[in-house]
């Protein structure tokens, strides 16, 4: 295994960050690691890369105890951190030669890796001039710029127009061939574009450690109907196929069913037996966004 967490808790005082977090990734996977603001996401994330250390359990990377050795595992890690701690000042070529005489590479490789994250247009620029899209890549460079066994990306396209996105994204899934990329985002399109698998994290323990195929091929729906007056709980639990339903607002109820059947015809027939009005009806198919909004509301 590439990433192996063990049991890992972390303790800021008297807020528990993550509580007994266990998870493994491999090279070739590209994981998607999910969760609402505060959910411990960065946490792990800083304690993979030996930034942090957790209170309990055990990290290895490539076998390496993070603990232990944890600059010699920042040796085989990439890490582009959410808020992406660049030297503005420098110029970009500048700021990577600088990167490269840290990890004492060859500097030949900053230009290779400045076309491959498409900065050559900007390589002249000092980090100050550029934009917050240009920017992410500066360290995106900067974090694979060493060819490390192992990426970790906090929010890695925040600030990229749509064009970027696409640049990014495919580059993301090139490097993830013979690499393990750890993934965060809170944009579901680009989970669902880029990963294999995917981790959800809410207040500092796993829900889901699942294939993306797994969750997004069901054969669920969610139907969204608003009804002329707040109604009964039991009149929704008398519905064929119902896997669950909340009602978010006085007279609107999101029902989940589990059928290849369209269930708005079924909605709308019983509504008209049981003399109710339906003010509106709308049908969402199952994807990553509406699994993590199900699963991570309180």
């Amino acid at each position: 295994m590439s990433i192996n967490v063990k049991s890992v808790s972390k303790i800021y005082k008297t807020q528990k960050a993550l509580n007994n977090v266990s998870f493994a990734a491999e090279k070739g996977q590209i994981v998607g690691f999910l969760g609402p603001n505060g959910a411990g996401k960065s946490t792990i994330m800083k304690i993979l890369t030996g930034f942090i250390k957790p209170t309990d359990g055990e990290v290895f990377v490539n076998e390496i105890d993070v603990k232990q050795f944890p600059l010699e595992v920042q040796k085989i890690i990439g890490y582009l951190p959410e808020h992406n701690p660049l030297y503005t000042d420098m110029y970009v070529k500048e700021y990577l030669q600088f990167q490269a005489s840290v990890h004492k590479i060859d500097k030949s490789e900053v230009n290779i890796c400045i076309e491959k994250v498409g900065l050559t247009a900007e390589a002249h620029k000092k980090i100050n001039q550029l934009s917050k899209g240009y920017q992410q890549r500066v360290g995106l460079a900067a974090a694979i710029l060493h060819n490390p066994e192992i990426l970790i990306l906090d929010e890695p396209t925040t600030g990229l127009d749509p064009n970027q996105l696409v640049e990014i994204r495919a580059l993301i899934k090139e490097l993830g061939k013979n690499k393990t990329v750890l993934f965060s985002s809170h944009i579901m399109q680009e989970v669902e574009a880029v990963c294999d698998r995917v981790i959800i994290i809410k207040k500092g323990e796993i829900l889901i450690d699942k294939k993306l195929a797994e969750l997004t091929q069901t054969k669920e729906q969610i139907i969204e109907v608003t009804f002329d007056y707040k109604i009964e709980e039991q009149f929704i639990s008398r519905l064929q196929n119902v896997v669950s339903y909340k009602n978010n607002y006085d007279n609107t109820w999101y029902i989940t069913f589990e059928s290849e059947q369209d269930m708005r015809p079924i909605i709308f027939d019983f509504a008209q037996e049981n003399g109710l009005k339906i003010l509106s009806l709308n049908k969402q198919n199952k994807n990553l966004e509406t699994f993590f909004r199900e699963i991570t509301n309180d």
